[in-house]
């Protein structure tokens, strides 16, 4: 059994929804990201999404391009994303870790090569965002060779058919995007969210986690209440992006708690 299925297990006995975390491999720095997946998982993180740096990251908004744009200016690409991960493994043996990005980094590398790396450094899951289902079966049935998640994201305008389709090749979670276009892009109808949730556990008995529009605890904890997961990104980014240098692990810590509180407070 995965990670990823272990922790959404011992979650749901405590009626308890994820709390995941994303942040950019490579940013600010190098050195920094080690240091800020370690005080995620000391401040609530159940899992944490790892962002490999990509030149045209199709999905993400303003301010997760401009984590992007920095970590590439460090020279951070998909091998240095990988050597982080390992690094964070040698004392952290236990959070899911789930590594996020583009099927170009990973094409450019060779796929067997880049199972092999993730395997070596014990990554949980793989969400390629620009690999769809009808593509992917390949790549999928590798990554369960090795025990490796494969996790999809579905939209707002995902036709059932389709989430089938997705259901069954997919493990670990579901991925859904609460809102139509890019990350971080606008306010979320929780109503709206809640019954297309609804509509995809349907179809699959994987944990559903909600992600893009996450901005602060009250709609963490509205969230919360109606998925297994609840994924934030670019208000940690933003976060990091918008501290001085010294200040970057406590306002994460600070923010990360918050944000812990109350998903913690509501009930799934």
């Amino acid at each position: 059994m995965s990670k990823i299925k272990i922790t959404f297990e011992k979650l749901k006995e405590l009626n308890k929804s994820a709390l995941i975390p994303f942040i950019t491999a490579g940013d600010p720095s190098p050195t920094e990201t080690v240091s800020l997946m370690n005080t995620l998982v000391e401040n609530g993180a159940d899992m944490i999404e790892l962002g490999i740096p990509f030149s045209d990251p199709m999905a993400d908004g303003p301010v997760i391009q401009r984590a992007s744009e920095r970590a590439l200016k460090n020279k951070v690409g998909i091998k240095d994303t990988i050597k982080l991960a390992k690094d964070f493994r040698k004392k952290n043996k236990e959070t899911p870790l789930i590594l996020m990005g583009y099927a170009n980094p990973i094409e450019a590398i060779g796929v067997e090569n880049f199972i092999s790396l993730i395997k070596e450094a014990q990554i949980d899951g793989v969400i390629t965002v620009d690999y769809p289902p009808e593509e992917s079966k390949e790549f999928v049935k590798k990554l369960n060779k090795e025990k490796i998640d494969s996790i999809f994201l579905i939209s707002p305008t995902t036709e059932d058919e389709r989430i089938k389709l997705i259901a069954k090749q997919a493990s670990g979670f579901l991925y859904y995007v609460s809102l139509k276009g890019v990350t971080g892009a606008a306010n979320i109808d929780i109503e709206q969210v809640s019954k297309n949730v609804k509509n995809i556990q349907k179809y699959s008995e994987l944990p559903v986690a909600v992600g893009f529009g996450v901005r602060d605890p009250k709609t963490a904890k509205a969230v919360s209440e109606i998925s297994d997961g609840v994924v934030i990104g670019s208000r940690i980014v933003r976060e990091i992006e918008e501290s001085d240098e010294i200040e970057i692990i406590s306002n994460v810590k600070k923010l990360m708690h918050s944000m812990k509180t109350a998903i913690d407070s509501s009930s799934v």
